[in-house]
């Protein structure tokens, strides 16, 4: 049997992302979309400016979208929440429905730095689900808060774990190159952007400094210990729609030559053997000199790989490298999906 599965903040991008992947999806069946009080009521066609450069979903064009309320009829049998709200939505309403019993597995940043939730990318950290037991005994509700971190925090993240796993960090400088749908449809107006940069995301280098060491710390004693090495970001805003490509430089603890990094890195596949269905090869090494490229690897993996090329030495850091992600699928929705995945094949 399907566990049956919903959405909040269904009408958006990322919304529409996870609709995209949950549709046919073998192992959760569809069956709520909420969004706002304006879209209720409708189905969800006529509710919906369809953004993405694929066809919606002939399973969902009908189905009548809802409130973000967890009490709603809709709800009743709903196991999972994937939460695609805004951070202050999701702050207020997310705890409402894990007091209801569902799993919110969210790509929201409101509970990412919460003690007793779960950040979560499983390839790098899935003991820290762990946490899930202790965030419910805490709050005496029965559901649980389960998140994905930051866009360009997943990017670099999973590059760094096998670094980190076999040299060690001592610090990390990254310098992001963000496409446009990371802030949404409406969130970058185009004469800002066409024939433009915008060096600057609010919030942006923030979450990277910390979610980082917080996903690559270790558990212990119901407690996660932040990661010891320095991470210094730079974020810019680029007119790219799809793909976050990132620049980054790695002073490694241990003496470590470009071809080890590399080879660390292509060796890098811990969820192989799960067969999830959202999961693929987590890093994809390109050798060309002028790789990777938005436009020509974002959709590598179906979106879910990493893509890194030009791993070479560095100056003044031990190397450095470019590194690719499809910023709405592998730094959002597909990140979401890939946390439930996980969760219900080790835990359920």
């Amino acid at each position: 049997m399907k566990i049956k599965v919903g959405v909040l903040g269904a009408t958006g991008m990322v919304g529409q992302r996870f609709i995209q992947f949950l549709a046919e999806h073998p192992m959760f069946e569809l069956t709520t979309l909420a969004a706002s009080e304006r879209s209720a009521g409708k189905k969800y066609s006529e509710a919906t400016n369809w953004y993405l450069d694929v066809e919606m979903p002939e399973k969902v064009r009908d189905l009548i979208v809802t409130t973000t309320d967890p009490k709603n009829k809709e709800f009743e049998d709903v196991d999972i929440v994937f939460s695609a709200l805004p951070s202050d939505l999701a702050k207020k309403l997310e705890p409402e429905f894990a007091k209801e019993g569902k799993l919110v597995f969210s790509n929201a940043s409101a509970y990412r730095m919460e003690e007793d939730v779960p950040l979560v990318i499983p390839e790098v950290n899935a003991d820290h689900l762990e946490l899930i037991e202790i965030q419910r005994k805490k709050r005496g509700w029965d559901g649980a808060i389960i998140t994905n971190p930051n866009c360009s925090t997943i990017c670099a993240v999973i590059t760094l774990k096998p670094i980190m796993d076999k040299f060690g960090l001592e610090s990390v400088f990254i310098a992001t190159l963000q496409a446009v749908s990371g802030a949404g449809y409406n969130g970058v107006p185009s004469m800002a952007i066409l024939d433009n940069l915008i060096p600057y995301i609010k919030n942006e280098e923030e979450k990277m400094q910390t979610e980082s060491l917080k996903l690559l710390g270790t558990l212990k004693d119901g407690k996660v210990e932040f990661a010891n090495f320095k991470l210094s970001a730079s974020c810019n805003r680029v007119p790219v729609i799809d793909g976050h490509t990132e620049c980054i430089f790695v002073k490694t603890k241990e003496e470590a030559e470009p071809e080890e990094i590399k080879e660390a890195m292509d060796k890098f596949d811990p969820l192989k053997d799960l067969n999830l269905p959202t999961y693929a090869k987590p890093i994809v090494i390109k050798e060309e000199s002028d790789r990777p490229q938005p436009r020509l690897d974002r959709n590598i993996g179906n979106g879910m790989s990493i893509v890194v090329g030009r791993i070479r030495k560095d100056p003044i850091f031990t190397v450095k490298y470019v590194a690719l992600e499809h910023n709405t699928i592998r730094g959002a929705a597909g990140a979401s999906i890939l946390n439930a995945e996980y969760f219900v094949k080790k835990y359920l």
